[in-house]
Order: structure tokens, then C-alpha cells, then sequence
């Protein structure tokens, strides 16, 4: 598309924005929230004289270019959401989708996961008892074809390969493999089923005392898969908890509450929402917490959000427990999603959210959207991420002027810019250097792993292996080698301080590969200085 036609495009669509409104979210929605200050849907929206309908038909009649309505549409609720906030977003079909079976834990497929190695596709995990596992593929597989179609060397995209390997329940996929460097003669037959994904990345006891959580989306079956977690490890003498909430970008809000609920056996106001068009709504604990009395210690970071933010401000505000990290994102924005035929979407910010003090803790976004996402570069330059004052990080505090609030004990907290945590632990920067992040961005570390290291599965527990197990001698010297030879300009004195960074993630992904997801995280976190931090400060 030429500049000029594209901004032409974006002209009619400029007029033709406010149809979405009307046109596309339906009458009912504009009845109920599109209403001014004075109750009144204005009349641009309901378009009495069918000027704005008129001038849609007359661009797919008579525009010099060819255009869609359905491309016009799009345009105009982009154009639209642009004026709004960061998080009023629309969602094409497919990625309305995912993020829908995302949430709710469940989609229509065969449970496996593969990783793209030299064009392959090589399955790196297999759901327990799903169909993949029960027709025969097997874990390092690497998968040639799908039904009458090749997807190793076409360069086929993550998105095609999950369209054609998904599909509805029942039916019949074919999945050609090369097993152990040789194509079998005949397709793997896999009949399509319900598969359902945990919210919970990783469930274990640390030592005798301490459980540890780490819950990586706020979906459906989040509070369910907590409980029947935390019930299992209570059951061996658990009365410390460590909730890890990092990288966690939030979720249900529903899900959030019923997840804080956990913490507190009598009734306690956990958060509420308040829109131009939504009425106070507060939401309490339900009374009846698994967890209410232990000691507790949410583990927060610069991309925690939303929902995430929610459980951590109700457990400071309340002085529940331990907030123990970084500044969180500062997400205090309510989205609901409002769906189309086509089965695109708009997710639209319908009020705010406040933690039980009162406090709203949302960035601000009137510099754009642009500088409201890229604030947390601005953090890591500024010294906020990697530099701490006797646990008290370097903040711009102007983002917390005159937002003083108190905990309920009378402990002071700021609202604007996320949650401030009750212990600071800066980023650990050693071994995160060049080196370090050009083999990452490069997916070196996987390549060679999977290259290399998952040929021989090892013939002992994962508590064996995280104690005992070694890396073949050499690995770090080859994978140098490889670095160079991958076209990296290797600094060696970087990469000697990344050493011990790398062979962790390294034996991690084995981990992964033999023992499963949570295997993953026992072997990060024993070099994880937070939660190192958590630890102790849980203990004393």
C-alpha cells in the first residue's frame, strides 16, 4: 500500500471512526455507555441522516483503490482507541482468540509444545495424558509435515503451524515425524482434544517450611489451581508462602480477588472500580481463606500488572504480608471485552481500579503511549532497576506527589506509578551483560541445548539432578565456539562473567525438557538472589 493511498485511508477512516460506536459495539452498547455528561447519546453516534453510513458506501463503491469495509472498520476503531488510554485495544479475530483460551485455561488441540530448531519444529513438551503423548509422538520428535503438508524448511510461521496442528475437537490430525534422525514411514494419527493448561507455573516446597507459588496469568481456574496447590503442600506442615507474581501482566480481575480472598478468613475489602459509566463496585474476601495466617511474601517486578498489582496492594495495604521486589507496572485500569461477529474484539477501559486505602496506582499517560510503555526502560537507565540505598530504591518520586495513603497499620504507601515494594531487591545484573543478552536475542542458549543436550535422558530424580547434575565437560568452551561461529562478537571477559548464568539456564532447559515445567523453575531459583531475599526475610 503506497503512502498516499494509506493516508488517504486513514482520512475517511478519521470520519468514519465514530461508526464503530454505533455500527459495530450495536446499538444496546451505545444505549448504555456511550451517554455524555448530561445522559444524552450525542447525535454523530445514532447518525440520523445516514451521513456516515452513507459515506461507507460510498468508499467501497467509489474509491480509486480498492477497499474493504471490514479494512475501513478497522482503521476507524483504531483511530478512535488511539484517544482513549494505553489499554483500550482492539483484537483481531485470531488474536482475540488465543488471548480468550489463554485466560480461560482451555483450547482444542493435541498438547504439545515445540521449539524451532534449524527450521524443525522439535517437540520440547508433551501434555501428560493428552492426545500427542497417548498417539505415540514422542519428546525430541521433530515434526516434518501436517496432514498432506510440509512445515520443516518452508519457513512456516509459529501462527500457520498452530492453525493447521489445532482444530476442533474430535477430528483427526496427521503429524509426519523424524524420530532420532529418521523419517517414519507412516503419519503419527492424533484425534483432537480438550487440552487444559494449569495457571500455575510452578507448585513446590522449598524446604521443610516454605511453599513457593509462581502463577504466570490471572485466568478462569487461577484460584481453583492455587487451592488445590497450596492444600497439597499444606498437608506436609507448609506455613510459609512465597507468591511469585513476576512477569505476571495481570488478567480477570474476578480472579485476582478470589486469589487475595485466599489470605484472609474474615471479611476485608480487597479493591474497588469506579467508571464515568460504572457505579462503586467493592469487592471483599469471601471469609473463608486457605491461607490466612501464615506468613506470606508476593514477589513483584517491574512488568507485574494489573491483576497482579490487585493481590499485591490488598496484601500491603492490609498488612497481610510482604510485598518483596521492584516497582510494579502501575496498571490501575479495568478493561471489558466487547465482541464482534467476525470474532475480533475490543477490549475498552470501563473504569479504575483503587486498593483498599483509597489509592489509584496508574501511570500517567498524557506524554503517549509510546512513552507510557517504554517508562520501564527509563527506569533501568535512571538506576531504579539495578541500584539500591539500603533496600531503598533511586525513584523519581515526583509520580507519588501529594498521593500519600497509609497501610492499616499506619505504615505509609504512595498510589500513582504501581506498587512501591515493603523490601526493594534491585535486578541482578551480573552476568547480564553483551554477551549474555546477544545469545539470548539470538536463541543460542535453546539452540544448543536441544542441539546437544537432550540425546540421553538422565537416569536419576529431579532432586538428584539439581543437586548432582553436571554439564558435559567442554559445553561452555563449544558453545563459545558457537557464538563466534553464529556471527557474534564475542568478548571473552564478558563471557567468563556470564558463565555461571548460562550453564544455569542451560541445565534448566534440560530440566525442562526431562521433568516438566516446574522442573525449570527449582533449578532457576536456587541462583535467584529475590527470591533469596524472600527467604530470608520470611524466616527472620
Amino acid at each position: 500500500m503506497s503512502p498516499e493511498t494509506r493516508k488517504n485511508l486513514l482520512t475517511a477512516a478519521t470520519y468514519a471512526g465514530v461508526l464503530f460506536l454505533g455500527l459495530l459495539l450495536g446499538q444496546s452498547f451505545v444505549n448504555e455507555n456511550a451517554k455524555s455528561k448530561t445522559g444524552v447519546v450525542p447525535s454523530v453516534l445514532i447518525d440520523k441522516n445516514g451521513k456516515l453510513q452513507r459515506l461507507m458506501q460510498i468508499v467501497n463503491d467509489e474509491y480509486v483503490d480498492v477497499v474493504g469495509i471490514d479494512t475501513l472498520q478497522d482503521f476507524a476503531i483504531k483511530e478512535v482507541l488511539s484517544h482513549l488510554d494505553p489499554h483500550s485495544t482492539y483484537m483481531p479475530p485470531t488474536l482475540a482468540k488465543t488471548i480468550g483460551e489463554d485466560l480461560n485455561g482451555s483450547f482444542d488441540g493435541i498438547g504439545l509444545e515445540y521449539y524451532r530448531l534449524r527450521d524443525t519444529l522439535m517437540v520440547t513438551s508433551l501434555t501428560v495424558g493428552g492426545p500427542a503423548e497417548q498417539a505415540g509422538v514422542q519428546m525430541g520428535d521433530k515434526l516434518i509435515g501436517v496432514d498432506d503438508k510440509p512445515i520443516s524448511g518452508v519457513h512456516m510461521d509459529e501462527q500457520e503451524v498452530a492453525a493447521r496442528v489445532r482444530g476442533k475437537r474430535g477430528s483427526i490430525v496427521n503429524l509426519w515425524v523424524n524420530r532420532k534422525g529418521v523419517d517414519l514411514a507412516h503419519p503419527i494419527k492424533v484425534t483432537r482434544n480438550k487440552i487444559t493448561v494449569s495457571s500455575i507455573d510452578a507448585a513446590y516446597i522449598i524446604d521443610t517450611a516454605i511453599a513457593y507459588i509462581k502463577i504466570k496469568r490471572f485466568g478462569a481456574q487461577t484460584a481453583d489451581d492455587f487451592r488445590k496447590n497450596l492444600s497439597r503442600m499444606k498437608q506436609y506442615g507448609v506455613n510459609k508462602l512465597i507468591l511469585d507474581l513476576r512477569e505476571n501482566s495481570g488478567g480477570y480481575l474476578r480472579s485476582a480477588t478470589a486469589l487475595a480472598s485466599e489470605f484472609f478468613k474474615e471479611k476485608k475489602l480487597l479493591v474497588y472500580t469506579q467508571g464515568a459509566h460504572e457505579p462503586k463496585t467493592a469487592y471483599y474476601s469471601s471469609g473463608n481463606g486457605i491461607f490466612d495466617k501464615g506468613k506470606l511474601a508476593i514477589l513483584i517486578d517491574e512488568r507485574s500488572a494489573s491483576a497482579s498489582e490487585i493481590v499485591a496492594g490488598a496484601v500491603q495495604d492490609l498488612d497481610r504480608g510482604l510485598v518483596i521486589g521492584r516497582r510494579s507496572f502501575g496498571k490501575g485500569l479495568v478493561q471489558d471485552q466487547y465482541n464482534f461477529d467476525d470474532g475480533s474484539a475490543v477490549n475498552l477501559t470501563i473504569a479504575r481500579y483503587y486498593t483498599p486505602s483509597g489509592r489509584s496506582i496508574q501511570k500517567s499517560y498524557k506524554d503517549g503511549f509510546d512513552n507510557y510503555f517504554n517508562e520501564i526502560n527509563r527506569r533501568y537507565v535512571s538506576g531504579e532497576l539495578t541500584n539500591n540505598r539500603e533496600g531503598t530504591p533511586i525513584v523519581d518520586t515526583s509520580i507519588f506527589k501529594g498521593l500519600l495513603y497509609h497501610t492499616s497499620a499506619g505504615r505509609p504507601i504512595y498510589g500513582g506509578g504501581g506498587i512501591m515494594p515493603d523490601i526493594y531487591v534491585p535486578l541482578d545484573t551480573l552476568g547480564i551483560n553483551s554477551f549474555y543478552k546477544k545469545v539470548v536475542k539470538a536463541s543460542l542458549i535453546n539452540d544448543y541445548v536441544y542441539s546437544n543436550l537432550v540425546n540421553t535422558p538422565p537416569d536419576f530424580s529431579i532432586d538428584h539432578y539439581s543437586e548432582h547434575y553436571q554439564l558435559p565437560k567442554d559445553t561452555y568452551t563449544n558453545f563459545v565456539k558457537l557464538a563466534k561461529e553464529k556471527g557474534i562478537d564475542v568478548n571473552f571477559a564478558e563471557a567468563r562473567v556470564s558463565r555461571k548464568l548460562i550453564e544455569s539456564d542451560m541445565k534448566a532447559l534440560v530440566a525442562r525438557f526431562f521433568f516438566g515445567g516446574e522442573a525449570y523453575f527449582k533449578i532457576r531459583n536456587r541462583s535467584d538472589h529475590l527470591l533469596v531475599r524472600a527467604i530470608e526475610a520470611l524466616k527472620s
